[in-house]
């Protein structure tokens, strides 16, 4: 199998991307260039370098994953949450952003409680996404394991090989998007990321229309093989008859996917990865006032609708095609059952022409790049801001201050590959160890304590302190991590035969829950605290 033209392909679009990338230098030399973009980007651009940081080269693989698992479409119940929550954070969290004028976004709970909160949170902000945005990393490196098994078949890859292998992927994309990143600052992400999304929307329709055309029928001739009571479903209430009432409402804590999660859990992460995440609010307040960056912000939201749609659809055809055509070298677990994140990669590889495989390789080179780059401009600007300029001065000259934030994006560049390479490690030499669904889960962990802590100061005005917010947050963490069952993942981490686990009737919570109960636990234990009257006079709204 050649894959010369692919590397072509793929070639060309590192060349784009970087020369772009390169272009912006000449715009990004105040801190509010570098930062902001003086915050003169168009609302179009500003919706697609949204779109962009939200679809990670896990979601690419992850999405048609769960649409080749679950053979359904209940993963779209997400977006009425991800709609709800964009309309309150445009609403409410961005106007106050814009009002107090704030590059870290930190720096507003600085002004409303005090320096140990804006440390504190931003400090939160800063390992989370270090550990979530480096442990992604590897994901995409993972096709080069398959090509080399497709290239070499029969022959056993050995953890170093696999190591080396996706180790020196991970490295020169970082490399080659810190490039970019540390010289033209956001205007490099965001002008980046209009292209970056433009591959990936396209990538992902061919994937569906050829999927659709090697298909008997196409998409009717696929629903006659999807007859089981869930396949095809969109909606689901999570109920289990005779379950009784606390019964079902455990049942429905210990789901992702029901109509509950819908409007409640998903609307509570999105509050938080869309208002307290320094990564994705930094690209809103590059829009030329509030009106145009709620624009772009409710707007990427419906943009969400169709992208979802296409990538549950690729993995439900995904599960026919492969029904129709079996594979013996689908991508399978230890157990032997088939990994449904390696499906969509596997098929691109085996199954799609070279050169349109190119492209779609590109699509997900775009998603790894474009998340990662926000990722180190957001880094960069939070720890200059809240931390480099308070223990090392601030340089006088917009130029000295410039050279700060490029020094903090290559050594966030640094850290994310050395947590990449940590993770591609302890993935090539033991396979079985749950780290990763604990580190990539972090946000649930943390971000439900910074949301409760920015609820506070948007949300009243006498309430919350520097000290009963660190209080508030440590309690949110710890019920969160009680009910996630993490103190179970991490003794299994040690001992894969532990048998510690939760009473029966304590729910183990899934993901869009997490940060719902770890915001209403640290807004309750916040509020029980009174401002400083210096700084109850600062309120959110």
């Amino acid at each position: 199998m050649s894959f010369l033209l692919d590397a072509i392909v793929i070639f060309a679009y590192f060349a784009a991307i970087i020369g772009i990338g390169l272009s912006q230098r000449s715009k990004s030399g105040s801190v509010e260039g570098f930062t902001l973009g003086d915050r003169q980007i168009a609302w179009w651009a500003v919706l697609a370098s949204i779109l962009a940081a939200e679809i990670s080269a896990g979601t690419f693989f992850g999405a048609p994953g769960e649409g080749y698992a679950l053979r359904n479409f209940t993963y779209i119940q997400l977006i009425v949450g991800y709609l709800l929550a964009r309309v309150v954070v445009s609403a409410v969290f961005i106007p106050a952003y814009y009002r107090h004028n704030v590059v870290s976004i930190y720096e507003f709970l600085g002004t409303r409680f005090g320096p140990r909160t804006r440390r504190l949170t931003s400090a939160v902000f800063l390992v989370t996404r270090v550990l979530a945005s480096g442990t992604r990393l590897w994901v995409p490196s993972m096709l080069l394991v398959l090509v080399w098994h497709l290239q070499n078949p029969g022959e056993v890859l050995s953890p170093t090989k696999e190591f080396l292998l996706t180790g020196g992927a991970l490295v020169f994309v970082t490399l080659a998007t810190a490039l970019y990143t540390s010289i033209g600052g956001i205007r490099a992400v965001i002008w980046t990321d209009v292209i970056q999304i433009l591959v990936l929307v396209c990538a992902l329709t061919f994937s569906l229309v050829f999927l659709l055309g090697h298909i008997p029928g196409g998409w009717s001739g696929a629903a006659r093989l999807l007859t089981a009571e869930k396949d095809l479903a969109i909606w689901d209430w999570g109920f289990t008859p005779g379950a009784g009432v606390w019964g079902n409402i455990k049942g429905i804590l210990e789901q992702e996917y029901t109509v509950w999660a819908a409007f409640l859990g998903s609307t509570f992460v999105t509050l938080a990865t869309h208002g307290t995440d320094q990564d994705m609010v930094q690209r809103m307040l590059t829009a030329k006032d509030k009106s145009q960056s709620a624009k772009a912000t409710i707007l990427s939201g419906l943009a969400d609708v169709p992208i979802t749609l296409v990538v549950l659809a690729i993995g439900i055809l995904l599960w026919v095609y492969y029904q129709q055509n079996p594979d013996p070298l689908l991508p399978r677990s230890s157990t032997g059952v088939v990994s449904a994140n390696k499906v969509f990669p596997h098929f691109i590889l085996t199954v799609m022409p070279g050169g349109i495989r190119g492209l779609v390789l590109a699509g997900v080179l775009a998603t790894a790049m474009g998340s990662l780059s926000t990722a180190l401009n957001a880094l960069a600007t939070s720890y200059v801001r809240d931390f480099h300029f308070r223990w090392f001065g601030e340089p006088t000259t917009d130029d000295g201050r410039v050279k700060v934030l490029r020094f903090g994006t290559v050594l966030f560049a640094c850290l994310l590959i050395a947590v990449a390479l940590g993770t591609a490690w302890v993935t090539a030499h033991n396979p079985t160890l749950r780290i990763l669904p604990i580190i990539l889960g972090i946000f649930g962990y943390t971000y439900g304590s910074l949301l409760g802590v920015f609820m506070v100061g948007l949300f009243t005005k006498g309430r919350g302190s520097d000290q009963g917010n660190a209080l508030a947050m440590l309690a949110g963490f710890l019920v969160v991590a009680y009910l996630s069952g993490l103190d179970i993942d991490i003794a299994k981490l040690f001992n894969p035969e532990t048998t510690l686990k939760h009473p029966d009737w304590v729910p183990v919570i899934e993901f869009p829950w997490r940060i719902m109960f770890g915001t209403i636990v640290t807004f309750a234990v916040a509020v029980a605290f009174r401002t400083p009257q210096t700084r109850g006079e600062v309120r959110g709204d």
